[in-house]
């Protein structure tokens, strides 16, 4: 072991001046990572005053929990102040790399400590979701008794992939992506620190909102960014566009969320999807995607389109779209840009029809205009007392009782029969309606 030190030069080098070398060479986003509850950015739904995680870190909540949310959102920092506001030790395992061993032997040592000195133990898992069932029931003893604090962080949903008995004795607590604002703390932060930057470089403007924008809502991303581009401009420099596009490998994206581009480009999205143009469809989706903007409205507006454009002609187009938009719910970017893809090349490729969209807009433009009517008597709700009297469900005939399941009887107001709202064009699926409906609307109707 001395053998060792003396080759490794760190034999008689005081601890802290050990940890200090270590922490120096430490990557910008470990050396500003907060050591208290104030240098936190963002997740003000669980920091403000009597929330759960400030609670938890007050030492006021001693509960285990389950933190669930994208990355570079702050999971490991909190769970390592959640240690240091307690008084507990801490101690943390990666599921990449640990098993029932390494699991079961942390939870000993804490039992041990428990038992010898009253000291607690704060277990941190990374990645908890990737544990398999049997590595998380070995913690169940230990947190059903407290013997460790479980803090547990996962980039995926927990209700889909830890186990139940984990999760009823955990507080699930969801952690936002950053926003813009706090992005730009952070990256100021970082420069002027001393623990980051410490002023040796002046960040222009348009840099550092291709900064915030790099960052896509992970503190991570946006600080490993800087210090590369720091790297390449050297103290005393400055960090211009050219420069961050050159050292990130990534050009900024002209792409305003609140300003014209959001509206330009969205706009070009849907006619690009509404023409059948799969190339251009896709070449604004990764506009979008690379300029930060929020995958849920991506997701809204690919599954409003499937309804609007595409229709009857393929019913199958608003399920691809539902199931993208979960998609991004469940697993977040950049994965789901893949789900975001597959239903735009769905929409895009698919026969469309508006047949839908102007149906419901006449229907409720004659609603507007007083076009309404008395619902026939014999459709009307015959579940109560006294329904009968009023000749309320009276003659209602029932299509099952007739072999074709269709029959002629009266289902809209007196002053709306022979309406036609729905249109079916001959594209797609909705070409078979089209064959049918006037058929259908002839036995309705009593016309054949």
């Amino acid at each position: 072991m001395t053998e060792r030190l003396f080759d490794e030069g760190l034999f008689g080098v005081d601890p802290e001046e050990k940890a200090a070398r270590i922490a120096a060479n430490a990557p910008l986003a470990v050396r500003l990572r907060p050591r208290t509850l104030e240098e936190v950015v963002g997740q003000d739904h669980l920091l403000g005053p009597g929330a759960p995680l400030r609670r938890l870190v007050e030492g006021s909540s001693p509960a285990s929990i389950m933190l669930y949310g994208p990355p570079g959102t702050g999971k490991t920092t909190l769970a390592t102040l959640v240690s240091q506001a307690t008084g507990r030790r801490f101690s943390a395992l990666s599921a990449l790399s640990a098993g029932v061993k390494e699991v079961r032997a942390v939870i000993e040592d804490a039992r041990r400590r428990l038992v010898r000195s009253g000291e607690s133990t704060v277990l941190f898992i990374d990645e908890v979701h990737r544990f398999s069932k049997t590595q998380q029931d070995a913690l169940l003893g230990a947190v059903e008794d407290r013997i460790v604090l479980l803090v547990a962080a996962t980039t995926e949903n927990p209700f889909f992939s830890v186990v139940s008995p984990l999760l009823s004795r955990s507080l699930v607590l969801q952690l936002r992506p950053l926003s813009d604002d706090a992005v730009r703390v952070l990256v100021r932060r970082a420069v002027e620190d001393a623990r980051g930057l410490n002023g040796s470089i002046t960040v222009e403007p348009d840099a550092e909102d291709h900064l915030v924008r790099l960052a896509g809502g992970d503190a991570r991303r946006a600080l490993t960014a800087l210090e590369a581009a720091a790297d390449s401009v050297g103290a005393g420099g400055v960090l211009d566009l050219a420069t961050l596009e050159a050292t990130v490998d990534k050009a900024a994206v002209r792409y305003d969320r609140q300003g014209d581009q959001h509206y330009d480009v969205t706009s070009a999205f849907i006619k690009s999807i509404r023409g059948s143009d799969v190339d251009a469809a896709l070449h604004y989706l990764a506009r979008m995607i690379e300029a930060g903007e929020d995958p849920r409205f991506i997701a809204r507006r690919l599954v409003i389109h499937a309804s609007e454009d595409v229709g009857m002609a393929d019913p199958t187009a608003l399920q691809t779209c539902v199931a993208a938009a979960q998609a991004v719910q469940l697993i977040g970017l950049p994965e789901c840009a893949l789900n975001l893809a597959q239903a735009t090349v769905h929409l895009a490729t698919a026969p469309k029809s508006n047949a839908v969209t102007t149906a419901i807009g006449e229907a409720m433009a004659d609603v507007r205009k007083g076009a309404i009517g008395s619902v026939p008597a014999h459709l009307r709700d015959g579940h109560y007392a006294g329904a009968a009297k009023l000749g309320n469900a009276q003659g209602y005939r029932y299509p099952h009782d007739v072999p074709e399941g269709v029959l002629t009887q009266q289902y809209a107001p007196d002053d709306l029969v022979g309406r036609d709202y729905y249109q079916p064009t001959g594209r797609g699926a909705e070409r078979v309606i089209a064959e049918r409906l006037p058929k259908l609307r002839r036995v309705v109707r009593g016309e054949e």
